[in-house]
């Protein structure tokens, strides 16, 4: 029997590898919902591909132009849109490829209801991690990762027992910048901070890469995801990004994941667990490797990691309230509005502004994360590269 699949995200980075994974295996998968944000020419060609039941867009005239070339297709809008699209009766997995926080509702719906939650969206584990493991943990839901880290170590973990896990290890390429002269950072642009040098990713991601704001994201995810304390989390630059992962335990043994860079690894073991199925996809080369690299995380060079680590021990809303603030200031930084450097500052003073709360609901996750976007947001001028560059000195505490 095929498994109906929902696709939140089809014409971003992880859709795309969706699409290819599906239409390597027509015989395994079929997809019934899929959402897109405001991409209307990518989006029409899927829709006609694979005849959806439920799609949704990001606006209202969007929904009103794809009912036009579609009669008869239910269509919607808005968050509301999203979480038709995941909770459609149907959708037997629901694969969260949509990025940042708005990928939370139609996540926690599809959970409530005791579908697998294949998640490519870190943010929702972030923002919500507490209550979206309790509703998964009450309906029964299975939650898989998608990230090829998490996917790594969800492999790795398959080895040994919950105790026996002595830490996990988090590998990361380091982006463009892991030998830059640390002087320099302030001339970076944005051009040179979107040109990852192992995967290729939507800019906001990339940019997360840069900074390893991405990084600091996946230990908080981690620690929701397999129930282990940020102590037990570790990071290390590994620049071929060839080892996703390590899992290190009690007896001393490492175990490690590896695969090519390509999406469609992650993804397909999600859709597939706990099977393996063969694969067309090209395979690692090992004897083409040449070396694998490690070396020790620079906190200075990337200040993003230790903050997201402190985000995690204070616990409650400080999560939610790092990943709002840095959507916020990558926003600014992509439209050019903040030095590169401000990026991490900012969501490190509103994250000083915040009183904690814990987040029991998505209600509460949410409101966290709107009152984090307000504050973020009326600290950009202060941060703006020109003309104003010097009151970055004069910036409130």
């Amino acid at each position: 029997m095929k498994k109906r699949i929902a696709l939140l995200g089809v014409t971003g980075s992880i859709g795309d590898s969706a699409l290819s994974v599906v239409a390597h295996f027509p015989e395994r998968f079929e997809i019934v919902s899929m959402s897109a944000g405001s991409n209307l020419e990518k989006l029409l060609p899927a829709v006609a591909a694979h005849r959806p039941k439920v799609v949704s867009v990001k606006t209202r005239e969007d929904a009103a132009r794809l009912r036009q070339e579609f009669p008869g297709l239910s269509v919607g809008f808005g968050p509301q849109g999203l979480v038709d699209v995941a909770t459609i009766p149907e959708a037997d997995v629901v694969l969260g490829g949509i990025v940042g926080s708005i990928g939370l509702a139609p996540a926690y719906e599809a959970v409530k209801l005791g579908k697998t939650l294949a998640l490519a969206n870190k943010e929702t584990l972030v923002v919500a991690g507490e209550p979206l493991m309790a509703a998964a943990h009450a309906s029964g839901a299975a939650v898989l990762p998608v990230d090829s880290e998490h996917c790594a170590l969800h492999q790795a973990l398959r080895a040994g027992t919950p105790q026996e896990v002595k830490r996990l290890v988090l590998t990361a390429s380091g982006g463009p910048f892991r030998t830059r002269d640390f002087g320099t950072f302030p001339a970076i642009t944005v051009d040179d901070a979107l040109q990852h040098p192992t995967w290729r990713m939507g800019p906001k991601i990339t940019i997360d890469s840069a900074t390893m704001m991405n990084k600091g994201l996946e230990i908080i995810e981690a620690r929701w995801l397999f129930d282990v304390p940020g102590a037990k989390i570790d990071v290390v630059l590994h620049p071929q990004s060839i080892v996703h992962s390590m899992v290190e335990y009690v007896d001393g043994s490492v175990l490690a994941q590896m695969s090519p860079n390509d999406m469609r690894f992650p993804i397909l073991y999600a859709l597939t667990y706990p099977d393996r199925v063969p694969t067309p996809l090209p395979g690692l080369d090992l004897t083409a490797l040449g070396k694998l690299e490690f070396f020790p995380l620079d906190e200075t060079r990337y200040p993003a990691v230790p903050l997201a680590y402190a985000a995690l021990e204070t616990a409650g809303s400080a999560p939610a309230v790092l990943n709002a603030a840095n959507e916020v200031a990558v926003e600014a930084f992509l439209d050019r509005r903040i030095p590169y450097p401000a990026i991490v500052e900012l969501v490190a003073r509103v994250l000083g502004r915040h009183s904690v709360v814990r987040v029991v609901s998505v209600a509460d996750a949410l409101e966290a994360d709107a009152w984090a976007r307000r504050e973020a947001a009326a600290l950009v001028p202060l941060l703006e590269t020109s003309p104003r560059a010097a009151t970055a000195r004069a910036l409130p505490a």
